[in-house]
């Protein structure tokens, strides 16, 4: 396939973001050989998301698809990595939600009679402290939190050590097929999975997927006498990020122009701050970046219905740190061991939509 001084590899694998991590990881762990490529983005989706697990989502107070089962395993899969990487990655906690609206208030009081996740804190009184608010808060619980710069960082560090990870853009005009699978410049590999997020919505092999990609907005501020002991959200998210620092949006703006921060959303949280919170803080850092969202909800997961030596493991949505785990694990198992993939998630399901996609 590629000239004797090329490289030839079980599976190239383009992105490494959550889902590029673990399924470069879980094909390590089955023995294939991986060459993965990418190029370090500072405002990539992964990289300024703010880890969350949350079982409850929405102002509805719904259970998240599948939790029951995404959750545990995550929570197995994220300690796996800590073990590995020689570092915590990840955090069992509670959420403390603040109703600001009488019908929240009441969705709530409703859902603690009937889901196991939600209830009232047995020791509910210290958020005074902290916080301005007419309804106390209810907890989601449990949550995860995990960290994602260190988890993709150090697992980066592992992949150039074994000296596996290519720090260059792809360049699609450079992929070509063969009777034995993919070319890639001077890489050849039986097949090529898309884990690049955001940009696999300009490839021109999966662009007829039902894509829907949403602007998100961050603010990192200083608040040293904020207890690290929750998450809070009262219409915006207050998560522990270091020492002091925390993560707090976030926006899910569907129309947008560019990926970069709005003067709008920094005055917005502000405000919000100044009247929710009791204590000084200090806005360090304002940053956005495009989430790979579609408009299923469900992850494109499985081989190219047109060319089965191209594959995706993409489409998260907001739900990456939760689903990104077990569908990478799923998609390894899948790829070498032949067992079937979630149907809702399997991109069979867009067949007629991708037949006429394929290279040359």
């Amino acid at each position: 396939m590629a000239d004797i001084c090329g490289m030839q590899v079980d599976y190239l694998i383009v992105g490494q973001g959550i889902c590029g991590s673990f399924l470069s990881r879980y094909l390590l762990e089955a023995g294939c050989s991986i060459r993965v490529i990418d190029h370090p983005n500072p405002d990539s989706a992964s990289t300024i998301a703010s880890g969350i697990i949350n079982p409850i989502t929405g102002r509805r107070l719904v259970r998240t698809w599948e939790i029951e089962k995404f959750l545990p395993f995550a929570r197995e899969a994220y300690s796996a990595m800590s073990q590995l990487l020689h570092q915590p990655l990840i955090r069992e906690m509670s959420l403390l939600e603040f109703p600001t609206t009488v019908q929240m208030k009441q969705a709530f009081e409703h859902r603690t009679l009937t889901e196991s996740f939600v209830r009232y804190p047995t020791q509910n009184s210290r958020w005074k402290e902290y916080f301005n608010s007419i309804f106390e808060p209810g907890e989601i619980s449990p949550a995860l939190l995990v960290s994602l710069n260190p988890f993709i960082s150090g697992w980066r560090n592992e992949l150039q050590k074994r000296n596996i990870i290519d720090n260059s853009l792809l360049s699609f005009e450079d992929i070509r097929n063969e009777p034995t699978g993919i070319l890639y410049r001077d890489i050849s590999a039986k097949k090529i999975i898309f884990c690049d997020g955001v940009n696999s919505g300009n490839n021109p092999l999966f662009s007829k997927l039902p894509f829907a990609p949403n602007k998100g907005e961050v603010i990192w501020a200083r608040i040293p006498e904020l207890s690290d002991e929750f998450i809070y959200k009262a219409g915006i998210t207050l998560v522990p990020w270091e020492k002091d620092i925390w993560w707090i949006g976030s926006t899910y703006e569907w129309d947008f122009t560019d990926a970069l921060p709005t003067k709008q959303f920094r005055e917005r949280v502000t405000t919000y701050l100044q009247q929710w919170l009791k204590l000084p803080f200090e806005i360090l850092d304002h940053r956005a970046s495009i989430r790979p969202a579609n408009l299923e909800r469900r992850p494109f997961v499985g081989l190219h219905p047109a060319n089965d030596s191209i594959a995706i493991l993409n489409g998260m949505g907001t739900k990456g740190c939760s689903l990104a785990p077990w569908f990478a694990k799923e998609l390894a198992d899948h790829l070498t061991q032949g067992t079937p993939l979630h149907p809702l998630a399997d991109i069979k399901r867009f067949q007629k939509i991708l037949s006429k996609n394929s290279i040359d």
